[in-house]
């Protein structure tokens, strides 16, 4: 298959299949076989992009035959196309939960096309050449987040959502701010263009440059919820129903991490100096906010919710120390992350259906009414603290091993604190959720939904499914390290980057 289409695949498939449902607009039962086979064919295009990618490291296209810089650019690496691979494992998985998890009302009037634009927004993004068009993709996320964020229409998720549009606003006019001025620097917002125009050896517009990376990192910093900007982010995400909340927090902010990856390796390398110590401590504040955030927390979703800051600071660690052994590392924490923390909420979503409460004083007792969704439970938990040999644990011995190489002892420190602080508020879920007996007078006087087996295991399903791709990565880990590997290497050499995009002057 011809690299060009594998390019554009991961953002037409979406596109077609959002289109195709809404021609089926109040009909559920085509939306639902429409966005499945749509669903199952984005995630094939993901791998067949990734496969392509591991034989010719870089892939480029130009939208319209106009050549770079000048028209369009689409490119991806082992990074990209890695994020497109995972995104599309955990949208079949939330897909497959919706079926059961998701009321019908929603189902027909709206969800499947929002949420296959949502993830033609995360191919954008992660596969876009120039800076105007991820402002435009992440807009696009914006705008679906916002729709599904408030479907159904309850007080507590417009309430929740007019707080996160409100702050998300806030980062794009910082981030149309830091691309005016790009251009008004180099003429140009094409990437790989870019990239080799920073990189001149007498740079004259370092004190600017450097202005534009704060308005950078603020903005994307807002969209990956890092200290002192998450706050929007546990006032939104425990709103909604989980077959929502579950993609957007699984994935929209590491795609905001991605991006702070992405320009802070091409675009930002002679503001390092600045930067850096700056992300150190970002770093180590986001770990400890979101996880003393969590601990404090008495609501299944809410301490999910701080959990996603707290890791998302893990992440910005590998960016900040900035050793090849430090940005594999957050390659690995991302895509095991994705993984593991949609997991969660799916289970979340679980409890939440069959107690009608998220509360942790109103729970109990459901290791003995459900005992197969208490062992995936606990085994999703012990990832996420990065228990040995969990896949939460490799990534985080891939960072702690770069730090100490690099001398941050200090950050160090700081992220297995937050380690033991994270096992300790999955083992309060788990003894107040799962171990207790539930309240007598919670008892009494609650609803319990019936149990339909057949119902129950379709929501296992693809829980079930999760948990296998992230205990597979756990036990056999080897695979991804060398992807991500792979992928700290090309970022940190953009040779093969700019030569593909911008082959005529390579050649010069």
């Amino acid at each position: 298959m011809p690299s060009d289409l594998l390019l554009v695949l991961p953002l037409l498939l979406p596109l077609y299949g959002a289109l195709l449902c809404l021609a089926f607009w109040q009909r559920e039962q085509w939306q639902t076989i429409l966005a499945g086979v749509f669903q199952v064919a984005w995630l094939v295009a993901g791998v067949l992009l990734l496969r392509r990618v591991l034989h010719l490291e870089v892939v480029s296209t130009q939208i319209g035959n106009w050549p770079a810089p000048f028209g369009i650019t689409l490119a991806a690496d082992v990074l990209s196309a890695l994020i497109l691979v995972t995104a599309g494992v955990i949208g079949l998985a939330v897909y497959l939960f919706s079926l059961q998890g998701l009321d019908i009302t929603r189902r027909r009037f709206g969800y499947y096309p929002l949420l296959l634009l949502l993830q033609m927004g995360v191919s954008g993004v992660c596969l876009t050449g120039d800076l105007f068009n991820l402002y435009v993709w992440f807009e696009l996320l914006l705008i679906c987040c916002f729709a599904l964020l408030s479907l159904g229409g309850t007080k507590g998720q417009l309430e929740g959502t007019f707080k996160y549009v409100t702050i998300n606003f806030l980062a794009s006019g910082l981030l149309l701010t830091g691309i005016g001025t790009m251009y008004s620097l180099y003429g140009s917002l094409n990437l790989a263009e870019l990239a080799l125009l920073v990189r001149q050896p007498e740079h004259p517009n370092l004190p600017l440059l450097s202005m534009v990376s704060v308005f950078f990192l603020t903005g994307f910093g807002i969209k990956a919820a890092i200290f002192p900007l998450f706050f929007w982010l546990p006032a939104s995400y425990h709103t909604p129903p989980v077959a929502i909340s579950a993609f957007i927090a699984g994935l929209l902010t590491k795609v905001g991490i991605y991006t702070l990856i992405r320009l802070f390796t091409l675009l930002f390398i002679s503001d390092l100096g600045f930067m850096l110590p700056l992300m150190v401590v970002l770093a180590a504040l986001t770990m400890l906010i979101g996880v003393v955030g969590a601990a404090a927390q008495t609501d299944f979703k809410k301490i999910l919710s701080f959990h996603i800051i707290s890791q998302i600071g893990y992440m910005l660690m590998g960016l900040a120390i900035y050793t090849p052994l430090a940005l594999a590392g957050s390659v690995f924490f991302i895509v095991h992350n994705i993984l593991v923390k949609t997991n969660l909420f799916l289970i979340s979503g679980i409890v939440a259906q069959r107690y009608r409460t998220s509360s942790l004083k109103r729970l109990g007792g459901v290791y003995l009414q459900q005992p197969m969704l208490s062992v995936l439970f606990i085994l999703s938990a012990l990832s996420l603290a990065g228990t040995p040999p969990s896949s939460g644990f490799w990534g985080k011995l891939m960072l702690a091993r770069a730090g100490l190489e690099a001398g941050q002892y200090v950050l160090v420190g700081v992220s297995l604190f937050v380690s033991i602080i994270t096992l300790f508020s999955m083992t309060k879920i788990w003894n107040e959720v799962f171990w207790k007996p539930r309240p007598v007078s919670i008892r009494k006087g609650s609803l319990v939904t019936p149990v339909n087996p057949l119902r129950l295991w379709q929501l296992y399903l693809p829980v079930t499914m999760l948990l296998g791709v992230i205990l597979l990565i756990g036990v056999y880990a080897r695979p991804l390290v060398r992807l991500s590997e792979r992928a700290a290497e090309r970022l940190l050499h953009i040779e093969p980057y700019t030569n593909t995009v911008l082959p005529k002057k390579a050649a010069n």
